[in-house]
């Protein structure tokens, strides 16, 4: 579900709305169902669903991407199945039932098949031929639009999971050795600081990205004021504000300082203040993208919570997705991630939290509103 970029794209015709679809997503769809919503002459919105399994009720998906186009107080909308015609039919047929009866203005409902697209709603030969009229995006004066604003189209939505995949080989050795030093790093501060934060002889701390697998509570969960956790506290805004400092002037983090990062965010204090500074700005989405990609896989839940907001907040609702998939895949439980799952499926737009949080002072993001406090994860 993506709000659109503010750079123009200016679509006169069928061919120019299907050359912009890729670029409101983020990637090229296929087998799907593409809503485009518009409200007066401007597209604000985009949103897209797979099309359903061959034989599959599709009405519960249309009604969803009904609901979620009704979000964004659209007045008109134009519907784009991706596919053979055999799944594509039933599924838009759907999706326009649904949304004439939530009063929505249909321009078009078109299907796009093998570089030819096909009119529901025209009949006119001469502008609808049977055999569909063929289109090229490459040639498209709103692709080169597109690309001249910065806007980037991938091959499809596995090319966008990818970059926010786990990297492997040297770089995953590395930053296996370089947890284990973190993991030794925190039990010292946490001896300093009065004692250990768990049993003798429990398993690492951390490595769960914030349940304790022995059973125990979340780390961070309970006893915020011992100083273990006000040790860990401190270390981790800490931690937080030097990785955006150095992320912001263009520096890479070491393994280290992922590492390190990465297990204080664990505790929901650290990751707190991290979503409190966390906004929709380029240098938010690649400092969190390159944690969740570097990171042992146990600890990625709040990188890729946080990586999800801000995607969210910037209108990249297709990478938003694929961050919370990684967050939801370690922990299914996390809250933070399955409350900003629940945003993003009902097509919440980011304009309706604005102060959740907001700038405040040049470079720094800082609480204007009071947030809902979250349930604990696995609470």
């Amino acid at each position: 579900m993506t709000p659109t970029d503010p750079a123009r794209l200016a679509v006169r015709s069928p061919a120019d709305l299907i050359a912009a679809v890729p670029y409101l997503l983020g990637f090229h769809p296929a087998d799907s169902v593409v809503v485009v919503a518009l409200r007066g002459r401007r597209i604000i919105f985009a949103a897209r669903a797979d099309l359903p399994d061959p034989g599959a009720d599709p009405q519960p998906p249309a009604r969803h991407l009904a609901e979620v186009i009704r979000r964004q107080r659209a007045d008109a909308a134009t519907v784009i199945g991706y596919g053979p015609a055999g799944r594509v039919t039933a599924a838009v047929d759907a999706v326009r039932t649904v949304l004439e009866g939530a009063g929505l203005l249909l321009l078009d409902v078109l299907r796009v098949t093998d570089g030819r697209y096909w009119s529901y709603l025209c009949t006119e030969v001469d502008c609808c031929p049977p055999d569909g009229n063929p289109y090229d995006p490459a040639a498209s004066q709103v692709s080169a639009a597109a690309v001249l604003a910065g806007q980037v189209a991938l091959p499809d939505r596995a090319a966008l999971t990818a970059q926010v995949a786990p990297l492997s080989g040297p770089v995953r050795v590395a930053m296996r050795r370089a947890t284990a030093r973190a993991e030794r790093r925190l039990t010292r501060l946490l001896l300093r600081a009065g004692g250990p934060d768990r049993p003798g002889g429990g398993p690492p701390l951390g490595v769960t990205g914030g349940d304790r697998p022995d059973g125990g509570p979340p780390l961070g969960a309970a006893g915020g004021d011992r100083p273990g956790d006000l040790a860990v506290h401190g270390a981790g805004v800490a931690a937080t504000r030097s990785a955006q400092r150095r992320h912001r002037r263009g520096e890479r983090l070491t393994d280290d300082e992922v590492a390190w990062l990465s297990l204080l965010l664990t505790r929901l204090s650290v990751r707190d203040h991290a979503w409190e500074r966390t906004d929709g700005r380029d240098a938010d989405i690649s400092l969190w993208t390159d944690v969740v990609r570097r990171a042992e896989p146990g600890l990625t839940a709040a990188p890729a919570s946080l990586l999800a907001f801000a995607a969210w907040r910037a209108g990249h609702g297709a990478l938003a997705a694929v961050a919370l998939e990684r967050a939801l895949a370690v922990q299914p439980g996390y809250s933070l991630a399955l409350l900003l799952d629940d945003l993003l499926r009902r097509g919440v737009p980011p304009s309706e939290l604005d102060g959740w949080p907001a700038v405040a002072l040049p470079n720094v993001v800082r609480r204007r509103a009071r947030r809902p406090r979250l349930p604990r994860p696995g609470a």
